[in-house]
């Protein structure tokens, strides 16, 4: 058993990101700047993307995608409960009804086909999310939402570096939103970007994401700046900072090797765990290249004494820190009591709940980390079976 405990999560942060916050700082531009700027145009060439914004969070990028998109009271919006509550609190905040469409029962992702059967007149938009950092099955959602002409607003929050059919998650021409949460893949503490399907979706994005002000507003205060700004529109207040922006902008120079780091870690949790019964790895969709933003384990109950809870109280016995991803939507009072979803209602992200362990993933493991894992889960299977 390990003498410490292994952190479920923990940022990758070099010397390079911090001399690049300090950098930063030392510039006076704290808020938003020039770093934004660069970062931006970074992303976008990463992506193929030129109609991309970056904002203070997916969340942020989420909402702003709706507004943009004219959705508001009256429409619905089809999301799955397999989520955080961000997807479903951004419907509720422009006045939309969220609408749930239960999972795969092996990948944990939206299935196209009970969206199809979600479809009402009132249907407007659906929002998958990238569960794990697995893509949903793009081309079929993409489809469905032109034949009932839907917008579709993919959750990319666990996704940067998802490749769907060789293409890069937001290179497409529809919403993605992506997350720099301090525990992605990417992290610039907090953060996020919205990829939009035309300049001027992105430009309406802009506008919105700064109070609605005029797009000269940011340097007013400089040489080059004037005082002078128009409000559009009422907007947010939803801007990145210069010092996220420097964060990302070393993250996303890093991210090739950080993302190595994470595959070579998932494919030894996949090798340890593939042939015992007790255990279920992710199921890699057809055509995906993940992110492996998290490990999501699946514990096989009936073949164990022990439940997924008994499981994950263990594995903390043994100093390895885990997770769950995620409590089902309609499980939570505030969902439940509103909209009347019973539990049963979705029973393929139920059981995928019920079963589910997140283990960890992340650069910083070392190769001891990765082994203390496999063993700890290896005991608690061993010391359980029927």
């Amino acid at each position: 058993m390990r003498d410490t405990f292994l952190d479920y999560n923990r940022p990758d942060v070099t010397d390079r990101e911090v001399e690049a916050v300090v950098e930063a700082v030392r510039s006076y531009w704290i808020t938003r700047g020039p770093r934004v700027g660069r970062f931006e145009e970074a992303l976008r060439a990463y992506m193929g993307q030129p109609n991309l914004v970056v904002v203070n969070s997916c969340t942020a990028a989420l909402h702003l995608a709706l507004v943009a998109a004219g959705i508001g009271p009256g429409d619905e919006v089809i999301t799955t409960p397999l989520t955080f509550a961000a997807s479903v609190n951004v419907i509720l905040h422009v006045g939309a009804t969220p609408v749930l469409a239960d999972v795969h029962p092996d990948t944990g992702l939206i299935d196209v086909e009970a969206v199809r059967a979600a479809i009402t007149s009132r249907t407007r938009a659906v929002i998958p999310v990238d569960y794990a950092g697995f893509a949903v099955d793009l081309d079929a959602l993409t489809a469905l939402c032109r034949e009932h002409d839907l917008t579709l607003i993919e959750d990319a929050a666990h996704a940067i570096a998802t490749r769907y059919k060789g293409r890069l998650i937001g290179s497409d021409p529809h919403f993605a939103a992506f997350s720099f949460y301090a525990t992605k893949n990417l992290a610039t503490g907090e953060g996020g970007a919205l990829s939009c399907p035309t300049p001027a979706l992105a430009e309406k994005v802009r506008l919105l994401s700064s109070h609605g002000m005029s797009k000269n507003a940011w340097n007013r205060y400089t040489e080059a700046g004037s005082w002078y700004y128009e409000i559009k529109e009422p907007g947010y207040k939803y801007n990145m900072t210069d010092l996220q922006a420097a964060l990302g902008l070393v993250q996303l120079e890093r991210l090739e090797k950080l993302q190595g780091r994470r595959t070579a870690i998932a494919e030894a949790f996949n090798q340890a765990f593939g042939p015992d019964p007790a255990l279920t790895p992710p199921v890699t969709p057809p055509h995906v290249d993940p992110a492996w933003h998290i490990y999501p384990l699946r514990i096989r109950s009936e073949a164990l004494t022990i439940d997924r809870n008994q499981f994950f109280e263990e594995l903390k016995t043994r100093k390895i820190g885990c997770s769950v991803h995620f409590i089902p939507i309609h499980f939570h009072p505030y969902y439940h009591d509103r909209f009347g979803w019973p539990k049963g209602a979705f029973p393929h992200a139920e059981a995928y709940f019920r079963e589910e362990i997140s283990l960890p993933l992340y650069p910083g493991m070392s190769d001891a980390d990765v082994a203390d894992v496999i063993e700890a889960v290896r005991a608690v299977a061993d010391a359980h079976r029927r």
